[in-house]
């Protein structure tokens, strides 16, 4: 038997839904993970022990934006889960970020203005959870993505919960207390890895110790400095998981693998633009620069 309740999210317009279904359908770290139809997404999370199956549907427009949600699970869901549930999905879609101010920079950047129009409407689709995103920083330290992909997928397998809906399995990733709390020769026989399964439980444990809402809201040099001092994340990870686990768009990964070819490929035609250049015109962004170098990224 599943319980179900609905719910409506709205938007910051503008918001292009269908922009973020294509987002998801090319994004590797999580592919298969969902369900994507016409105007829809149907996806599993851990939200406060529980697992729940979050299906959201577009009945808006780009300018008047509306997602109608219903969420599932095995269990009642209470009002503070179904909030936090929808909390969630919001976070993952960047549904409040203010395209505006971004894209009155972006539209005086002859370079750049193109890629508005291309992907107005757009919202950062993020890592689920930040956990999920430090995992995958793990994962990927040289390492080949196939490689990390499968490790990643195992580690789902073993740790995740899972829902079965319309004949579909939903599997969540797991949660930080169900990773650190993992037997280590496990995890170890999984990842087959010391160092990187090292990492990974001492991710976990730092992500089930701190408050996700500092994480997000918290002073931006803080939360780096909390993500550098995890055993296995440094300056590369710190910046990926704020960019891409949690939203903040104040400075960009510079060194990040595509990043310089994709920004060079578009600023220096066949030249390789230095570190510094692309620092330069990032900063003419001010706080969008991580929203700048993300549509970069698409676009690219």
């Amino acid at each position: 038997m599943l319980y179900s309740t609905t719910g409506q999210l709205t938007p910051t317009p503008p918001f292009d839904f269908d922009r973020s279904l294509e987002f998801l359908g090319s994004f590797g770290p999580t592919a298969g993970e969902q369900s994507l139809a016409a105007r829809a997404l149907t996806k599993a999370a851990r939200v406060n022990g529980q697992t729940i199956v979050f299906r959201l549907i577009s009945t808006g427009g780009v300018e008047t934006p509306r997602l109608d949600y219903t969420l599932y699970s095995d269990q009642p869901i209470d009002g503070l889960t179904a909030r936090a549930a929808a909390d969630r999905a919001a976070f993952f879609l960047s549904t409040a970020d203010d395209l505006h101010p971004f894209y009155a920079i972006g539209r005086t950047d002859p370079v750049f203005a193109p890629i508005i129009e291309r992907l107005y409407g757009y919202h950062q689709v993020k890592f689920l959870t930040p956990f999920e995103n430090a995992c995958w920083a793990i994962l990927t330290q040289r390492n080949a993505m196939p490689i990390a992909r499968k490790m990643k997928d195992v580690l789902v397998e073993r740790f995740g919960e899972r829902l079965e809906l319309d004949g579909l399995r939903y599997t969540a990733f797991p949660e930080p207390a169900r990773l650190a709390a993992a037997d280590p020769a496990e995890l170890l026989e999984l990842i087959r890895n010391v160092r990187r399964a090292e990492y990974l439980a001492d991710v976990a444990r730092a992500f089930s110790s701190v408050d996700e809402t500092w994480l997000r809201n918290g002073p931006y040099e803080d939360v780096e400095t909390w993500l550098r001092g995890i055993n296995g994340i440094g300056a590369w990870s710190a910046a990926f998981v704020m960019l891409r686990g949690l939203g903040r768009m104040e400075r960009i990964p510079i060194a990040e693998g595509k990043i310089p070819e994709d920004v060079s490929k578009l600023y220096g035609g066949s030249r390789q633009l230095s570190a510094a250049e692309i620092q330069r015109i990032a900063e003419g962004y001010g706080a969008w620069q991580g929203y700048w170098a993300h549509y970069v990224r698409v676009a690219g």
